[in-house]
């Protein structure tokens, strides 16, 4: 039996936290300043990256079994779907005029980077956490304004909520805030999955720049820590 020495346990009950506090955190994106209109932000992050940007999971989570409607309005099964594939997951909304679309931009100029063989590999996967205004349509072509090989995924809000949660994301539903202003609070983590295991084994916060992504996606690609 192997003993856990002091230096190990405080390792593991860090990484234990930040897990519990990253599937704790939630973000009310639409509270923030900007267009509301659904358009995607084209600025990305440019400060330098982190040090090490992921936190790397002990435990890796196990990707979402649900069925979703993808943008085509076409029935997509997310695990057997991306099965064997290096996978990024987040879930947020069209209307947020901050933290979801400069996440998703980030990903975007980072996955360029990369050599066309392993872009074609890579699979980011966008799930609405308002539903009811982000239809297949929606999804589509605000997905396309950031990378047309992005999936994106809708339906019903139980089963979304469902899968998030499977992953250690909080989200609620779309609320009005004081002002009348629909919101939706989410958790901003980007998931990313091993095509080794299909396991959830780096989790990425919101503060994760253009820099870190393109350091880490050609590891992540091959299923590797960064």
């Amino acid at each position: 039996m192997t003993r856990m020495t002091g230096k190990n346990r405080k390792t593991a009950l860090l990484a234990a936290g930040l897990v519990a506090a990253a599937s704790l955190a939630l973000s009310a994106c639409g509270t923030g300043g900007g267009d509301d209109s659904g358009k995607p932000v084209v600025d990305v992050s440019t400060d330098a990256g982190t040090q090490k940007a992921a936190t790397v999971l002990d435990k890796p989570f196990a990707k979402p079994d649900v069925v979703l409607t993808d943008t085509h309005g076409k029935k997509f099964d997310l695990r057997e779907q991306t099965k064997g594939r290096p996978t990024l997951i987040y879930f947020g909304y069209t209307h947020c005029p901050d933290v979801c679309p400069l996440t998703m931009s980030n990903i975007a100029v980072a996955k360029k980077a990369l050599p066309k063989a392993e872009q074609d590999k890579l699979r980011v996967v966008f799930v609405t956490t308002d539903p009811d205004r982000d239809t297949p349509a929606v999804l589509g072509k605000w997905l396309k304004a950031q990378d047309p090989d992005f999936i994106g995924l809708t339906g019903d809000f139980a089963k979304i909520q469902g899968a998030a949660r499977s992953i250690g994301i909080s989200i609620e539903p779309t609320t009005k805030d004081k002002n009348g202003k629909l919101v939706s609070m989410h958790g901003t983590q980007v998931i990313a999955f091993s095509p080794k295991t299909d396991g959830g084994y780096l989790l990425y916060g919101e503060d994760a720049t253009v820099d870190d992504y393109t350091k880490d996606l050609p590891k992540i690609i091959k299923g590797e820590r960064p």
